[in-house]
């Protein structure tokens, strides 16, 4: 249980998904820390999934690995990424974690045999994990994300939830609700209706918010907050406005300025412990945002890219900071194009050769045969042309693959992942993941988490690490077939990282004096890049990357 008069912040969206409920419950978590309160950020997802790791990337983003090795909701990473610090299993649930846990109580009969109902047992246990959460990372202040939006069936009872808390502590509980200000561009007017009518849904539920973040393409000004003031009953300086930003990382630099911190500790009866020091986090901000630094031009190639006419970034969304985070460490711009890896295939060397205008490539993580080969031709592009590349994972078993096949000779050399068959499996499922596979196991079985990995001495790996022993996070099924190793390392390709018992490769790469960074590891290193902390892996790509010149 959390400590009596533990303060909880619920962070709710109106109109409409993506309106930013995660850069907004990021931004309170970084400014209340900031002003010396120990704070725990934890994100409500209303998937009856029972973690993340089941979704599809092009639905629903990209799945963020906690330490532990939870699959979680991407949101996840930008909480750790403000915080600058790991999370726990504690700060993230789902509604299939609620109904399982409920479930699983009711038939060892710890209801003694009630008849078990969404009201109030379900309701109770998501209120558990609430005060579960607080009391498990020792801190003041619960900054709470629930996900969806304000009218959603599925996370009503969350919301129903949070009220109960208000009502049993009403000193000790705020509503936050972030709404959508369109600006119809037949009009050129700033419409507060679709945020008046989300908060008299929230009304619906019991619920009065007591702060608006006005999300829109503009600032809000003075009339539309007066409207906004009288029509939902929330008061004036408490409308906080959130214009658009040219990088998320301005948001709490701009909530500052409102003094959103210090209303938030008054409204929780807090004292100013001090002020909020955002000098390091400005500086930051200011160079990942600094368009006009030296460019350096970065080609993802990916998969996870067919959602109609738009592009998903978010599948791919810690990739993307970790880049912006080294390249701002750099002083340098990132300037980053998404290349379909089913394009390339398709449209064969003629394809491939648009790659020769990039500084560096990247070749992320993914599952499943579509756009393998387009991949493997980009890898090759990089090696033959030497183009900076770095691989993620999959971009990293595809690396040997390709070195397996165009410089070994082995013609037939794939995953099993993709060709169970395969004369030479090169990378081939790990031995404890073979029967999850054949008993249909799939969630939350891949090796998953923080792992150790030693690194060889004169290696491009321990030359950006500094150090012998490193921990990084896992989440995959197969490895590089320790019965190829000695093979590929006879053509040439070293494996600077492996495994404290030295059977699974952890990294691999090209000597430089072969390549300027030829560079793939089985972790993902994106997991751990923070904006204050950048990766060191993703900062020497990037510096090899802005000495390759652009043809």
């Amino acid at each position: 249980m959390a400590k009596e008069g533990h303060k909880y912040i619920f962070v709710l969206g109106g109109v409409m998904s993506g309106v930013g409920k995660g850069v907004v419950t990021s931004s309170i978590g970084l400014l209340l820390q900031q002003k010396g309160y120990p704070v725990n950020l934890v994100k409500v997802d209303p998937y009856l999934n029972v973690d993340a790791g089941t979704m599809n990337p092009t639905e629903h983003g990209e799945v963020f690995v906690l330490r532990s090795g939870m699959e979680t909701d991407q949101d996840m990473g930008n909480y750790e990424r403000f915080l600058g610090r790991d999370l726990t299993n504690e700060d993230y649930m789902t509604s299939g974690m609620v109904y399982q846990s409920v479930i699983n109580r009711e038939r060892a009969l710890e209801y003694g045999g009630k008849c078990v109902e969404a009201i109030p047992h379900v309701r109770d246990e998501i209120l558990r994990r609430f005060e579960d959460a607080a009391a498990y990372n020792g801190s003041r202040v619960s900054v709470i994300e629930i996900g969806g939006t304000i009218g959603d069936f599925q996370n009503a009872l969350f919301i129903d939830a949070a009220r109960v808390m208000h009502m049993r502590h009403p000193e000790d509980v705020l509503f936050v609700m972030v709404s959508y200000l369109p600006v119809p561009g037949t009009l050129g007017e700033m419409k507060t209706k679709p945020t008046q009518m989300a908060v008299r849904d929230l009304n619906s539920y019991g619920v009065q918010p007591d702060f608006i973040i006005a999300r829109s393409k503009e600032p809000v000004d003075d009339k539309r907050k007066e409207k906004l003031a009288v029509s939902c009953s929330v008061r004036r300086d408490r409308i906080i406005s959130a214009p658009d930003i040219n990088s998320i990382y301005e948001a709490p630099l701009n909530f500052e300025k409102d003094r959103l911190g210090d209303a938030l500790l008054t409204a929780l009866n807090l004292p100013e412990k001090r002020k909020a020091s955002l000098a390091v986090w400005k500086k930051f901000a200011a160079a990942v945002s600094n368009a006009k630094a030296p460019e350096v031009s970065i080609a993802i190639v990916g998969k996870y890219f067919d959602t109609g006419d738009f592009v998903l970034a978010d599948a791919y969304l810690s990739v993307i900071e970790a880049i912006k985070f080294s390249a701002a460490k750099l002083g340098r711009h990132a300037k980053i194009t998404w290349v379909n890896s089913k394009d390339l295939e398709k449209g064969g060397a003629k394809a491939v050769n648009i790659l020769g205008k990039f500084q560096g490539i990247i070749v992320p993580g993914g599952f499943g045969e579509s756009g393998i080969e387009g991949k493997i031709q980009a890898i090759r592009f990089a090696r033959e042309h030497k183009i900076p590349y770095f691989g993620l994972c999959y971009g990293m078993q595809l690396m040997v693959i390709e070195y397996a096949r165009n410089v070994l000779g082995l013609k037939d050399a794939n995953t099993t992942e993709i060709k169970k068959s395969a004369e030479d499996p090169v990378v081939d499922v790990m031995l404890e993941q073979k029967k999850h596979l054949a008993d249909n196991k799939y969630g939350g079985t891949m090796r998953l988490g923080v792992y150790p990995a030693y690194l060889k001495k004169g290696t491009m790996a321990r030359a950006a690490y500094k150090k012998e022993l490193v921990e990084e996070r896992h989440r995959h099924r197969y490895e590089i077939n320790p019965a190829y190793v000695k093979r590929l390392e006879d053509a040439g390709l070293v494996f600077s990282g492996t495994s404290p018992d030295g059977v699974l490769m952890e990294i691999a790469e090209l000597p430089r004096t072969e390549h300027p960074f030829m560079l793939g590891t089985q972790f993902h290193p994106e997991l751990q890049a923070r904006p204050l902390s950048p990766h060191p892996l993703f900062t020497e790509f990037l510096r090899a990357a802005t000495h390759k010149r652009r043809k």
